[in-house]
C-alpha cells in the first residue's frame, strides 16, 4: 500500500523508493515525442534500466542516467484523460498535457481545452459548426467553467468581468503562423458584437466585424503553414459604454511584413488583395487598371501558388468592397486604393537592364512602368531615372550616383514596400476613424492578435522582433499566472510557499536594455560605414562572455544565438541593418509627391509625422514625441510601441488564448506530436502547468468530493457536515497531510493525489463488481454450453437424418426398379384382360340399366298414388270436423241467447220494482258489521306489525352505531396514518387490509345486488299477475257501466215528472265525470305500482321505521309467530308505512268533507220544499252510489284475495316465506283497520243526516202531508241513501290520497334509483382511477411506487371520510325534519282519537249495507300537467326560485324543470288559453333571470339553468310541428306537438335567455380561474433546473406570500375537471360543452399571455419551456376527456407561439422570418413586445437586439391586424345552441314530491 501510495502521489517514478510491475509511464520518443509504456517487472533503486512494454507489444529497455538518476513520468488514470482543464490532471507534465490534447483533438474532435486561465486552441484545418449563433447564445452569460472550453467562453468571461468589475479586459491571442490566431480573434470580436449589441442606430458591431475582411485582405497571405496567415500584429480595442454596448473600436498594428510585397517563397502568396484584384479584372470599373491574371505579375507569381483551394478571390473581393462601404470609404476612395495597388503590381513587373557593373537603366518603352506612372500620376522620365539613380548629399555638394542592377531592383522593391506600408497605415487610420464614436468610452476589451514564438532554419530581423515581443508577453503572462495562484491560496486561507518559476527578465534586458542588442543595432545603423559584420563583432565582444543567454555559433561569424524562454534561436545578421533602417530613395518620394493623384498625395502628406506602425491613438496623444521619433529606426519604434502595448495590457485583466498548429500538412484533425510539443513550450502552456504543479493543482469542492468518493466512506462516517466528513475520509486514506489542504470552500490536492484516490475508488468498486462478474460469467458460460450442446444435438440429428434419407432413397430406387419390371410384365396381361372385361361390363351395364329404369318407374308411380290418397283423406276429415264444429257453436249460441233474454227480462222487471231496492238494502247492515270486524282484525295486525317494525328499527339502529364506530375507526386510522407517515411497512399492511375490506365490501355489494335482482324478478311476476287481475276487473267494470246505463234509462222512463227526470240525468252526468277522474287517478296508481321494482337503500330505512313507530304508538302487539324478523322484506314495510300515512291524510280529508257536508245539509233544511221535490231523484242517485261503493269494496277484496293467493303460492325465497306471510297478515290488518275507520265516519255522517231529516220533517209537517203514511219509509230510505253517498264520497277521497301517497313513494323511489346509479358511476370511476394509478405506478421505481401508493390510499380514505361526514350531516338533518313531522302526526292522531271517541258516544251508526260495485275505464296520459290560473307563481317558486341544484336537483331527471314547464305549457296550449301561455312563458323567463341575478356567481346554479333553458328551448322546437325538428320524433311524440299557438317568438326570447345564461357561466368560470392562471401557468415551477446547468446565483421568486394558497397547473386542471363534471351532471349538450371548453382555454390563454406581455421577469427561455410544459398538460386534459377536436387547442396557439418565441433564435434575419411564419396567431405589437421584454434569467440567454426587432417590424409591416397589445380577456365567443332531440316520452315523466308541486295534475 505504501509503495502504491508513493507511486500514485509522485509525478515521476524516480521520486519513489520502488516501482511495482504494471506501472504505466511515458517513454521519450524521437518521432512521437512520448510513447505510453508499462513496466514488465518491478523497479528497485540501483537498477540500471527499466524493462518496459509498449502498447504494440514491443519490449524495450530504458537506461537510467546514473548521474541524474532521472526516471520516467507517470501516466494519469484513464478517468482523468480528456479533461476540459489540463490543470485537473493528477500528473502535470509534458507528456500528460500532450496526450490529453491529442485525445481531445484527434479522438473527440474537440479543438479547445483549458489550461488554467489559458485556452488552448488547436487549428482543425476544416470548418466545424461550433460558431453559430446558437453556440453564442449557449455561452452567453455562463461561467467559464460551466460549459465546454470555447473561445466564446473566454470572450464571455472577459465581457462579464468588464461589466461586473468595471475594469478593462484584454484577450491575448498568440501562436505561430497557421495556428488560427486570426480566426480566434475574429470569433472573439464576433462574440462581443453579438452579445453586446450597439447602443446607437449605426450598428457599430457590424462595422467592427466589417474591419476583419479588410484587414485580412491587406494584411493576410498564404504561407506554407497557413492559407490565411496574418503578416502583422494588431491590437483592437472594442469600446463599450456604461450599458456595456459597443460604441466604437480602435486598432493598432505592429510590424507589417512589407517584404512579402516584393518577395514570396515557394508555395506562398502575396497579400490577398492583389489576387482579388486580378480575379476581378474583368469588371468594367477595373478596365482602366490594365490588370490580368495573377500569373502575369512578378509580385504574385513567385510562389507558384496563385490559387487557394476552396477560396474564390472574386467573391472575396466583393466582400472586401462591401466592408469598405460599410466603414464609410466611398467608391472614389476605393477605386483610388485599387489604383495604387494595381500600380504596385505593374511596378513589380518593371525590368531593370544592366548597363554596366555599377549602373543600370530602364528601357524608355517599358509598358509596366508607363502604366505605373499613369496610374500614380507621375512623370515617366522622373520615375525611370530615380529608380536607377540615387542622390548623395555631403556637407558641400550633392552627387547623383547610378545604381547597379541589384541595387536598382532593391530600390524598386523598397519603393513598393514603402507605398504599400503607407497604404496600409492609411486604411488602418480610416478604419479607426470609422469605428471611432463621439460617445465617451466607459470601458474596453482589447483583442491582441500577435505572432507567436518563431524559429526557422534562417531567422532574420523579423523573427528577432517577434521573439522579443513574445518574451515581453511571456513575462507578463508568468507574473499574472503567479498572481492568480497566490490570490486563490489567500482567498481559501491555506498556507503556501513561494513558487519558483522561470523569469525571462535577463533575456529581455539582453535585448532592450542600455547597450543591448537593439541599442547596438541602432548605433551601427548610425555609423557611415556600418555593416552587419561589424555589428556582429560588437555583439560578440559585448555579450559573449558576459551573458549566459547569448552565444556564438561555432561555424559562423555572421550569426548569434539567444536563449529564449522557449528555445535557442540562431539569428543571421545579414539584412539586420537594412531592415532596421527601412530606407527609401527620397527622390522617388519627391516624384510621388509631385503626383496629380489626390489619394497618393494624401498618403505622403504626413511624411513628416510618425510612420504607420504606430496607431492613430498614439499620434493624437503624443504629437511632440512623434516628431522626435521620425528618424528612429524600426527596432526603436517597435520597442516603443511594444512598451506602450505592455502598459495597456498591464492596465487590463488579461485572458490568454494559445493557438496550436497541429501539423504542417494542414490535414484536418491530425496532430504531429513534435510540432505540438514545440509550440506548447513556446506559448507558455507548459510553464502554466509547471506553476500549477508546484502548488496544489487539483481542486474539488466539498460536495463534489463527497459525491465522487462516497464509495470510500462507511455509513457511520457520513455526517451532516460535508466538510468534516471529507476531512475524516482524507485523514483515513491519505496519511501525509502535506498532500492536501482544506480551504474555505475547496479541497486542494498536490499532484498525484487524485490518481491515488481514483485507484482506491477503483479498487473498492472492483471488489463489488467481482461477484457480479462471476455470476454473469457463469450464466454466460452455461448459456454458451447449452447453446453448443443444442447445436451438437442439432448437427447429429441432421447427419443421422441425412444418412437415413440416403438409405431411403436407395431402397426407393430398388423398389422402383422391381415395380417397373412388375408393371411392364403386367401391362400385356392387363391389356388383354381389360379388353375382355370391357366387353363383359358393357353387356352387364346395358342389362342392369334396363332393369333399374323399370324399378324406378314402379316406385315413382306408387309414391305418387300414396301422396294423392293422403291429401284427399285429410281434406275429407277436415271438412267433416268444420261442419260439426259450426253446428255445435250454433246450438250453443242459440241456447245461451235464450237464457240471456230470459235473464234480461227478469232483470228489467226487478229494476222496475221498488221492492228490489229494499231487498238490496236488507243485506247492507250485515255487510257493514262484517267490515267492522275486519277492521278490528286489521287493527290488531297493525299492532303486531308495529312491534315488528320496532324490532327492525332496533336492529337498524345497532347497524348504524356499528357503521358510526367504523367511521370513527377510519378517522382514527387516518390520523394515525398522518402521524406515522414514515412507517412505510405498517402503512403497507394497513393498505392491504383496507384493500381486503374493499374487496369484502364489493362482494357484499354484489350479493345485495344479486338479491335485489332476484326480488325484482319475483316482483315482476307478482305485478304481471296483478295486471291480469286488473284486466279482469276492467272487464267487470265495463259490464257494470253498461248495467248502470240500463238502470239510468229505466229510471228515466219510470219518472212521470219531466223536471225530476232532467234533474236526475244532470246529477248522473256529473257523477260520471267525477267517476272518470277517479278512474284516471286509479290508472295512475296502477302505473306507479308497476314502477316499484327497485328496493330502497338501507340508509333511509331507519328514518322510515321511526315514522312508522310514531304512527303506531297507540297500540303495540308482539307477534309470536315471526321467527325470521330479520329477513322481512323492507320494500313491503315501506309500502305499508306509506299506506298508513295515506290513511292519516284520508282521515283529515274526510273531516274537511264532513264540515262541507254539514253546511250543505243546513242549506237543504232551509230549502225544504225543494228537497222534498227532489227527494225521489236523490234516493235513486244514492242507490247508484251505494252500488258503486259495493262494487269498489268487492274489487278491493278481490285484489287483496288475489294478492294473498299469488304471494302464498310463490315458491321464491322472498315471497312465500314465513316473514313474507307475516307481512301479508299485517297488510290485511291495515286494510281492515281502514274499513273500520271508514265505517266510523259513515256512522257519524248517518247520525248527522238522520237528525237533519227529523228536524226537517218537524218543520214541514204542517205544510205537507204525505198520503198513505209513506213519510217514514221515505225518510228512512233517504237517510240510508245519504249515508251510502257519504261513504262513497269518503272512499273517493281516500283513493285520491292513496294516489298522492303513491306518487310521493314513486318520487322517492326515483331518487333512490338515481342515487344507486350515481353510486355505480362513482364505483366505476374509482375503478378506472385505480387502474390508471396502477398502470402509472408500475412505471415508477420501487420507492416512488410505495410513496405514490401510500399517498393515493391516504387521499382516498380522506375523500371517503369526507363523504361519510357529509352523509351523516344529511341524515342528521333528515332526522330532525322527520322528528318534527312525527310530532305533528302524533298531535293530529291524538286529536283524531278524541273526535272519534266523541262520535261513537254521541251517535252510533246503523249497520252498513253492501253497496253496488262500479268500476272505471283506464285512460292513458297525454304528457300534460294541468294547473289552475294563478298557480304560475307557486309553480315557478317551487320549480325555479327555491330550487337548489346542489344536493336536490342532482338527483332529478336531467332537465326535469324544463320538462315540467313544457308539460304545463302544453296544457295551456291544449286549453287554447293564450293568456296562460304568455303568462307562463314570461314568468318563467323572468324567474330564471332573477335566479341568475341572485345566484349568478354559483357555477353549479348557472350551469343547471343553462342546461334546463336549452332543454326547454329544444322541447319548444321538438314539439313545434315543424318538419326540421319532428323528423326524429316517435308517433307518440308527434301527437304531443303544440296545436294552437306558434311560439317562435318565445323561442327567440329563450334563445336570448340561454345566451345570457351562457355569458353568466363564462363570467363564473373566469372568476374561478382568474386567481389560478398566473401562478399556475407562469410563476409556479413544476421542475427545478430546467436547463441542466449549475445555478448561477439567480434566486427564484416565490409565487405567493406565506399563508396564501399556492396554485399550480394541477389546480387549474382540477378546476377544469370540476367544471366539466358539473356540465356532464346537468346533461348539458355535448356541443355546448365543447364551446364552454373553447371559452375556458381562451381565458387561460389570454390571461397568461397578457401577464407575459406585462411582466419582464417572465420573458425568458426557461419560462417559455415551463409554459410549453403547462400547455402540454392542458392538451393532455383535453385528450383524456375526448375534447381534442373541439377547437380548444387552437385557443392556446397564441400562448404556444409566445412560448416558442421565447425559445427560438432571435438574431439573424432568417430567425426573424421564421418567427414571422411561426407566430401567425400573435400580432405584430405582441411579437415586438415579447422580444423587447425578453430578459436573460440564466447566463447563456441573451437580450434581443434592436436591429432584430426592427427586422421583425419590417417583415410584419404588411400584416392587417389589430393594433391592440393585450388580448381581450372579457371577450366571449358567440354561442350556438344546436338542436338536440330528446327520446324521452313526456307521459312517463314523474314529478318528485320534494318539488312541492302537488297542485299540478297529470292529464
Amino acid at each position: 500500500m505504501l509503495c502504491s501510495y508513493m507511486l500514485l502521489t509522485c509525478p515521476c517514478i524516480n521520486q519513489c523508493p520502488s516501482v511495482p510491475q504494471y506501472t504505466r509511464v511515458w517513454l521519450p520518443d524521437a518521432v512521437e515525442a512520448w510513447k505510453p509504456a508499462e513496466l514488465t517487472k518491478d523497479y528497485t533503486p540501483g537498477d540500471w534500466a527499466l524493462c518496459l512494454q509498449l502498447e504494440d507489444g514491443t519490449n524495450v529497455e530504458h537506461k537510467i542516467d546514473p548521474q541524474t538518476n532521472s526516471l520516467l513520468p507517470l501516466r494519469n488514470p484513464d478517468i482523468l484523460v480528456g479533461e476540459n482543464d489540463l490543470t485537473a490532471l493528477s500528473y502535470l507534465h509534458e507528456p500528460a498535457v500532450l496526450h490529453n490534447l491529442k485525445v481531445r483533438f484527434v479522438e473527440s474532435k474537440i479543438i479547445y481545452t483549458y489550461c488554467g486561465i489559458v485556452l488552448v486552441a488547436i487549428n482543425p484545418y476544416e470548418s466545424i459548426p461550433i460558431y453559430d449563433h446558437d453556440i453564442i447564445h449557449a455561452y452567453s452569460g455562463q461561467n467559464m467553467g460551466d460549459m465546454d472550453p470555447h473561445i466564446f467562453a473566454v470572450a464571455e468571461e472577459a465581457y462579464k468581468q468588464m461589466a461586473r468589475d468595471q475594469r478593462n479586459q484584454s484577450i491575448i491571442v498568440s501562436g505561430e503562423s497557421g495556428a488560427g490566431k486570426t480566426v480566434s480573434a475574429k470569433y472573439a470580436m464576433r462574440y462581443f458584437a453579438t452579445v453586446s449589441g450597439s447602443s446607437s442606430e449605426a450598428n457599430v458591431e457590424d462595422r467592427v466585424l466589417a474591419s476583419s475582411p479588410i484587414m485580412e485582405a491587406i494584411g493576410n497571405a498564404k504561407t506554407t503553414r497557413n492559407d490565411n496567415s496574418s503578416r502583422f500584429g494588431k491590437y483592437i480595442e472594442i469600446g463599450f459604454d456604461k450599458n456595456h454596448h459597443i460604441i466604437g473600436a480602435n486598432m493598432r498594428t505592429y510590424l507589417l511584413e512589407k517584404s512579402r510585397v516584393a518577395f514570396q517563397a515557394t508555395e506562398e502568396r502575396n497579400y490577398h488583395i492583389f489576387y482579388q484584384l486580378c480575379a476581378s479584372s474583368h469588371l468594367p470599373e477595373f478596365k482602366t487598371l490594365q490588370l490580368g491574371n495573377a500569373d502575369d505579375f512578378h509580385c504574385t507569381n513567385q510562389g507558384d501558388s496563385p490559387v487557394i483551394e476552396g477560396v474564390d478571390d472574386a467573391k472575396e473581393m466583393c466582400s472586401t468592397r462591401k466592408a469598405f462601404s460599410l466603414l464609410g470609404i466611398n467608391e472614389t476612395y476605393q477605386m483610388g486604393l485599387f489604383q495604387i495597388l494595381s500600380a504596385l503590381l505593374h511596378l513589380g513587373n518593371v525590368e531593370v537592364e544592366e548597363r554596366s557593373a555599377d549602373s543600370s537603366t530602364i528601357l524608355p518603352d517599358n509598358s509596366h512602368l508607363m502604366v505605373f506612372c499613369e496610374l500614380m500620376g507621375v512623370a515617366y522620365q522622373d520615375m525611370s531615372h530615380w529608380l536607377c539613380h540615387r542622390k548623395l548629399k555631403t556637407a558641400t555638394e550633392t552627387y547623383v550616383k547610378p545604381l547597379s542592377k541589384v541595387h536598382a531592383v532593391s530600390a524598386r522593391d523598397a519603393l513598393a514596400k514603402h507605398i504599400y506600408a503607407k497604404l496600409f497605415s492609411w486604411i488602418v487610420d480610416h478604419i479607426n476613424e470609422a469605428l471611432r464614436s463621439a460617445v465617451k468610452q466607459h470601458s474596453f476589451i482589447g483583442v491582441l492578435d500577435i505572432y507567436g514564438f518563431e524559429t526557422f532554419h534562417i531567422n532574420s530581423f523579423e523573427q528577432f522582433c517577434i521573439n522579443y515581443a513574445n518574451e515581453k508577453l511571456q513575462q507578463q503572462f508568468n507574473m499574472h499566472v503567479f498572481k492568480l495562484e497566490q490570490e486563490e491560496y489567500m482567498r481559501e486561507e491555506i498556507p503556501w510557499t513561494l513558487i519558483d518559476f522561470y523569469d525571462n527578465h535577463p533575456c529581455i534586458n539582453l535585448i532592450e536594455a542600455k547597450m543591448g542588442v537593439l541599442d547596438l543595432l541602432d548605433e551601427e545603423c548610425k555609423m557611415p560605414r556600418g555593416s552587419d559584420d561589424t555589428w556582429a563583432q560588437k555583439l560578440y565582444n559585448t555579450f559573449l562572455k558576459k551573458s549566459d543567454l547569448f552565444d556564438k555559433p561555432r561555424m559562423s561569424n555572421k550569426a548569434f544565438i539567444i536563449v529564449h524562454f522557449a528555445d535557442k534561436v540562431e539569428y543571421q545578421c545579414e539584412g539586420f541593418l537594412e531592415k532596421n533602417k527601412d530606407t527609401v530613395n527620397e527622390e522617388q518620394i519627391i516624384v510621388l509627391k509631385l503626383s496629380k493623384f489626390d489619394l497618393l498625395l494624401e498618403l505622403f502628406s504626413d511624411e513628416e509625422k510618425p510612420a504607420g506602425s504606430l496607431s492613430s491613438r498614439s499620434k493624437m496623444t503624443r504629437p511632440v514625441q512623434a516628431q522626435r521619433d521620425h528618424k528612429k529606426t524600426v527596432g526603436t519604434q517597435f520597442r516603443n510601441s511594444l512598451h506602450l502595448l505592455m502598459e495597456t495590457l498591464n492596465g487590463t485583466t488579461p485572458h490568454y488564448v494559445r493557438c496550436i498548429k497541429p501539423n504542417d500538412l494542414k490535414s484536418p484533425f491530425m496532430m504531429d506530436p513534435m510540432r505540438a510539443v514545440q509550440q506548447l513550450r513556446a506559448c507558455g502552456v507548459l510553464e502554466t502547468i509547471r506553476i500549477s504543479a508546484a502548488g496544489f493543482p487539483s481542486r474539488w469542492t466539498y460536495q463534489e468530493f463527497f459525491n465522487r468518493y462516497r464509495v470510500l466512506m462507511k455509513q457511520k462516517d457520513i455526517l451532516s457536515d460535508r466538510k468534516q466528513t471529507c476531512r475524516n475520509v482524507l485523514e483515513t486514506w491519505v496519511q501525509d497531510q502535506d498532500k492536501y489542504q482544506f480551504g474555505k470552500s475547496k479541497i486542494f490536492f498536490r499532484a498525484g493525489q487524485v490518481a491515488y484516490l481514483e485507484k482506491l475508488r477503483s479498487d473498492k468498486l472492483k471488489k463489488a463488481c467481482v461477484r457480479i462478474q462471476k455470476t454473469i460469467r457463469c450464466w454466460l458460460a452455461r448459456k454458451r454450453y447449452l447453446r453448443m450442446r443444442q447445436a451438437a444435438i442439432t448437427i447429429q440429428k441432421t447427419t443421422r437424418g441425412y444418412q437415413a434419407r440416403c438409405l431411403v432413397v436407395f431402397l426407393r430406387r430398388t423398389r422402383a426398379a422391381v415395380i417397373i419390371q412388375k408393371n411392364q410384365r403386367m401391362l400385356v396381361a392387363r391389356r388383354r384382360y381389360q379388353q375382355q372385361r370391357s366387353a363383359s361390363i358393357t353387356m352387364q351395364r346395358l342389362l342392369r340399366a334396363y332393369q333399374a329404369r323399370q324399378t324406378y318407374r314402379k316406385l315413382l308411380y306408387e309414391h305418387k298414388v300414396l301422396t294423392i290418397q293422403r291429401w284427399v283423406r285429410g281434406w275429407l276429415a277436415r271438412r267433416r270436423c268444420r261442419r260439426s264444429l259450426r253446428a255445435v257453436v250454433y246450438l250453443q249460441s242459440c241456447v245461451r241467447r235464450m237464457a240471456a233474454r230470459k235473464e234480461l227480462r227478469k232483470l228489467r222487471a226487478e229494476a222496475r220494482s221498488v221492492e228490489h231496492f229494499k231487498k238490496l238494502n236488507v243485506g247492507m247492515e250485515n255487510k257493514i258489521m262484517q267490515l267492522q270486524r275486519k277492521v278490528d282484525e286489521q287493527h290488531k295486525e297493525n299492532r303486531e306489525l308495529s312491534e315488528r317494525l320496532r324490532t327492525v328499527e332496533r336492529s337498524r339502529a345497532a347497524e348504524s352505531e356499528r357503521l358510526g364506530r367504523e367511521v370513527e375507526r377510519l378517522r382514527v386510522a387516518e390520523e394515525e396514518s398522518r402521524v406515522k407517515a414514515d412507517g412505510v411497512p405498517s402503512l403497507l399492511e394497513q393498505l392491504s387490509f383496507l384493500r381486503q375490506e374493499l374487496e369484502t365490501t364489493r362482494l357484499e355489494k354484489e350479493a345485495v345486488q344479486e338479491e335485489a335482482r332476484t326480488y325484482r324478478v319475483d316482483t315482476e311476476k307478482v305485478v304481471s299477475e296483478l295486471n291480469e287481475n286488473n284486466r279482469l276487473l276492467i272487464t267487470e267494470k265495463d259490464n257494470m257501466n253498461q248495467l248502470i246505463q240500463e238502470q239510468s234509462q229505466q229510471i228515466a222512463e219510470s219518472k212521470a215528472h219531466a223536471k225530476d227526470g232532467m234533474q236526475l240525468e244532470s246529477d248522473l252526468c256529473e257523477e260520471r265525470d267525477h267517476y272518470q277522474s277517479l278512474l284516471s287517478e286509479y290508472t295512475h296508481l296502477k302505473e306507479r305500482h308497476a314502477d316499484l321494482k327497485e328496493e330502497m337503500t338501507i340508509s333511509m330505512t331507519r328514518f322510515i321505521l321511526d315514522e312508522v313507530k310514531q304512527m303506531f304508538y297507540s297500540g303495540v302487539v308482539v307477534v309470536q309467530d315471526a321467527p325470521h324478523q330479520d329477513a322481512v322484506d323492507m320494500s313491503v314495510l315501506l309500502k305499508l308505512q306509506r299506506r298508513v300515512t295515506e290513511l292519516e291524510q284520508d282521515k283529515h280529508t274526510l273531516q274537511r268533507h264532513l264540515d262541507k257536508r254539514e253546511e250543505a245539509q243546513q242549506d237543504q233544511v232551509k230549502n225544504a220544499e225543494k228537497q222534498r221535490t227532489a227527494g225521489r231523484a236523490e234516493l235513486d242517485l244514492e242507490a247508484l252510489k251505494r252500488q258503486e261503493l259495493e262494487s269498489e269494496n268487492k274489487r278491493l277484496k278481490t285484489n287483496l284475495a288475489e294478492l294473498r293467493q299469488s304471494l302464498a303460492t310463490t315458491s321464491s325465497p322472498g315471497p312465500g316465506s314465513a316473514p313474507y306471510n307475516v307481512l301479508l297478515e299485517q297488510l290485511n290488518s291495515s286494510n281492515e283497520e281502514l274499513e273500520v275507520r271508514k265505517e266510523e265516519v259513515l256512522l257519524l255522517r248517518s247520525h248527522l243526516v238522520r237528525q237533519e231529516v227529523l228536524k226537517h220533517n218537524k218543520v214541514g209537517g204542517e205544510e205537507e202531508v204525505v198520503p198513505n203514511g209513506t213519510l217514514i219509509p221515505y225518510v228512512v230510505h233517504w237517510s240510508l241513501d245519504g249515508e251510502l253517498w257519504l261513504a262513497y264520497d269518503g272512499l273517493k277521497e281516500t283513493n285520491s290520497l292513496l294516489v298522492s301517497q303513491l306518487q310521493v313513494q314513486d318520487r322517492r323511489h326515483e331518487e333512490e334509483v338515481e342515487e344507486l346509479r350515481e353510486e355505480v358511476l362513482r364505483v366505476r370511476e374509482e375503478n378506472r382511477q385505480q387502474q390508471q394509478f396502477l398502470s402509472q405506478s408500475l412505471l415508477l421505481p420501487q420507492d416512488a411506487r410505495i410513496e405514490a401508493s401510500l399517498h393515493h390510499e391516504i387521499t382516498r380514505l380522506t375523500s371517503d371520510n369526507l363523504d361519510l361526514m357529509e352523509q351523516q350531516e344529511k341524515q342528521d338533518k333528515m332526522i330532525r325534519k322527520l322528528k318534527k313531522q312525527l310530532k305533528v302526526y302524533v298531535k293530529r292522531a291524538e286529536e283524531y282519537e278524541g273526535i272519534h271517541g266523541q262520535m261513537e258516544r254521541v251517535a252510533p251508526g246503523p249497520e252498513p249495507r253492501s253497496p253496488v260495485g262500479i268500476t272505471r275505464k283506464e285512460r292513458d296520459f297525454q304528457g300534460m300537467l294541468e294547473y289552475q290560473r294563478g298557480d304560475e307563481s307557486k309553480l315557478l317558486k317551487s320549480l325555479v326560485v327555491e330550487l337548489k341544484p346542489r344536493g336536490v336537483a342532482v338527483n332529478f331527471l336531467p332537465g326535469l324543470p324544463a320538462y315540467i314547464l313544457f308539460m304545463c305549457l302544453r296544457h295551456a296550449d291544449y286549453s287554447n288559453d293564450d293568456q296562460r301561455v304568455s303568462v307562463l312563458l314570461n314568468s318563467t323567463i323572468n324567474s330564471i333571470k332573477g335566479v341568475l341575478k341572485r345566484r349568478g356567481d354559483d357555477f353549479e346554479t348557472v350551469s343547471f339553468w343553462l342546461a334546463n333553458t336549452c332543454r326547454f328551448l329544444h322541447c319548444l322546437k321538438q314539439y313545434s310541428g315543424e318538419e326540421a325538428f319532428v323528423k326524429n320524433n316517435t308517433p307518440r311524440q308527434n301527437e304531443h306537438c303544440l296545436c294552437n299557438f306558434d311560439l317562435s317568438e318565445y323561442r327567440q326570447l329563450l334563445s336570448d335567455l340561454a345566451i345570457q345564461n351562457y355569458q353568466q357561466l363564462v363570467r363564473c368560470m373566469e372568476e374561478a380561474l382568474q386567481p389560478m392562471i398566473v401562478p399556475g401557468m407562469l410563476e409556479h415551477e413544476n421542475f427545478q433546473g430546467v436547463l441542466g446547468s449549475k445555478p448561477t446565483g439567480l434566486r427564484k421568486r416565490t409565487s405567493s406570500l406565506p399563508g396564501e394558497a399556492v396554485y399550480t397547473v394541477d389546480s387549474i386542471l382540477q378546476q377544469l375537471s370540476v367544471f366539466h363534471a358539473t356540465l356532464i351532471q346537468h346533461d348539458v349538450d355535448p356541443e355546448l360543452i365543447k364551446q364552454v371548453c373553447v371559452q375556458q382555454f381562451y381565458i387561460i390563454c389570454s390571461v397568461t399571455l397578457n401577464n407575459l406581455l406585462l411582466r419582464k421577469d417572465m420573458c425568458s427561455w426557461s419560462k417559455g419551456l415551463q409554459i410549453r410544459y403547462n400547455v402540454w398538460q392542458l392538451e393532455e386534459w383535453l385528450e383524456e376527456r375526448g375534447l381534442s377536436d373541439c377547437g380548444a387547442k387552437e385557443m392556446l396557439e397564441p400562448l404556444i407561439q409566445a412560448a416558442q418565441l421565447l425559445q427560438v433564435k432571435k438574431k439573424t434575419e432568417e430567425d426573424a422570418q421564421a418567427i414571422c411564419t411561426m407566430c401567425s396567431a400573435l400580432t405584430t405589437v405582441q411579437i415586438v413586445k415579447v422580444l423587447s421584454l425578453y430578459t436573460p434569467v440564466i447566463e447563456f440567454e441573451e437580450r434581443v437586439s434592436m436591429s432584430f426587432i426592427r427586422t421583425i417590424q419590417a417583415l410584419l409591416k404588411g400584416r392587417v391586424e389589430s393594433p391592440m397589445l393585450l388580448m381581450d380577456v372579457k371577450k366571449i365567443f358567440s354561442v350556438t345552441f344546436p338542436f338536440t332531440h330528446s327520446p324521452l316520452a313526456l307521459e312517463t315523466i314523474q314529478i318528485p314530491s320534494s318539488l312541492n308541486l302537488g297542485f299540478l295534475t297529470r292529464v
